[in-house]
C-alpha cells in the first residue's frame, strides 16, 4: 500500500505544480502591471499632499477671477449710475450697507485670542488622565470664542486674518481649520474689534470658552487673550452667494 500511496501523491504534485506556477505567474504579472514601476505598499500621503496643493492653487485662481469680475461689475454700475437715477440710488444704498456686511476694511481697539494644541512631550508621554483628543483644539473651541465675541458686541472679526461675516462657517478637519476653502494649522488666532471690557467679559462668561480655558490649565493647551490698541480687519473678499436662507421671524 505504501508504494501506491506514494505514487498517487507524486502524480498529484506533478499535476498541481504547473497549475500553481501558472497562477503565481499571472498574479505577479497583474501586480507589475498595476504598480507600473511603483511600490504598491507605499502610502498615498505624497499623492494627497499634491492634491491639496493643487486644490489651493485652484482656489487662489478662482479668487483672483472673482475679484476681477467684481471690479468689472463695479465699473459697469458706476457708469450706469451716472445715467440712471434709480441705479444711482440703489448703489448708494448698497454702499451704505457694505461696512455692516464686512465688505469694507475697518480697524480699531479690540482683543486677540490665540488657541493652540498642547506641545508634544519629548518622551512621547501625555499628561495624567489626558487622551489625544484632550490635547488639541477642536471646532467647538473655535466656535465658542467666535460666538462669545459676537455676543460681546464685536463690530468686526477676523479668523486667521480672514474676515468673518454672517455666512462664514468654522469647520475643523482633524486638527486643521477649514475656512473659505483654505486650510490652516494651529495656533488659531481670532481678533475682534469692539469695546474691550465687554469682549473680555463675554469670553469669561462663555461656558464653552471656560471649558477650554480649564483644559488649557490642566493639559497645557494654549489659550491667550491680549488687548490690542488697533486691530486691523480687512474687507471680506470671498463669495457672498447664499445657497439657502431662513427668516428669523
Amino acid at each position: 500500500m505504501l508504494p501506491r500511496r506514494r505514487s498517487r501523491r507524486g502524480f498529484a504534485w506533478s499535476v498541481l505544480t504547473p497549475v500553481v506556477l501558472v497562477v503565481a505567474g499571472t498574479l505577479f504579472s497583474l501586480s507589475a502591471k498595476t504598480a507600473q514601476g511603483t511600490d504598491l505598499r507605499d502610502d498615498r500621503r505624497p499623492e494627497l499632499t499634491n492634491l491639496i496643493s493643487q486644490r489651493k492653487q485652484e482656489i487662489a485662481a478662482a479668487r483672483d477671477r472673482a475679484a476681477r469680475l467684481r471690479a468689472q461689475v463695479d465699473a459697469q454700475q458706476q457708469r450706469q449710475a451716472g445715467a440712471d437715477g434709480q441705479v444711482d440710488a440703489q448703489r448708494r444704498r448698497g454702499d451704505a450697507q457694505q461696512a455692516a456686511a464686512g465688505l469694507t476694511a475697518v480697524h480699531g481697539p479690540g482683543v486677540r485670542v490665540v488657541l493652540d494644541d498642547a506641545p508634544r512631550r519629548a518622551d512621547g508621554t501625555r499628561p495624567v488622565g489626558a487622551t489625544p483628543d484632550d490635547l488639541v483644539v477642536h471646532q467647538q473651541d473655535v466656535q465658542a470664542v467666535v460666538n462669545a465675541l459676537w455676543s460681546g458686541g464685536a463690530e468686526a472679526m477676523t479668523l486667521m486674518g480672514v474676515r468673518v461675516i454672517s455666512t462664514s462657517a468654522v469647520r475643523c478637519v482633524g486638527n486643521t481649520l477649514l475656512l473659505d476653502g483654505q486650510v490652516y494649522s494651529p495656533p488659531f488666532e481670532i481678533a475682534a474689534i469692539g469695546d474691550q471690557t465687554r469682549l473680555q467679559r463675554a469670553l469669561e462668561t462663555s461656558a464653552g470658552v471656560r471649558l477650554f480655558s480649564e483644559a488649557a490649565e490642566t493639559f497645557g493647551l494654549g489659550y491667550q487673550v491680549t488687548l490690542e490698541a488697533d486691530v486691523q480687519a480687512r474687507a471680506y473678499d470671498g463669495s457672498t452667494a447664499l445657497r439657502a436662507a431662513r427668516s428669523g421671524s
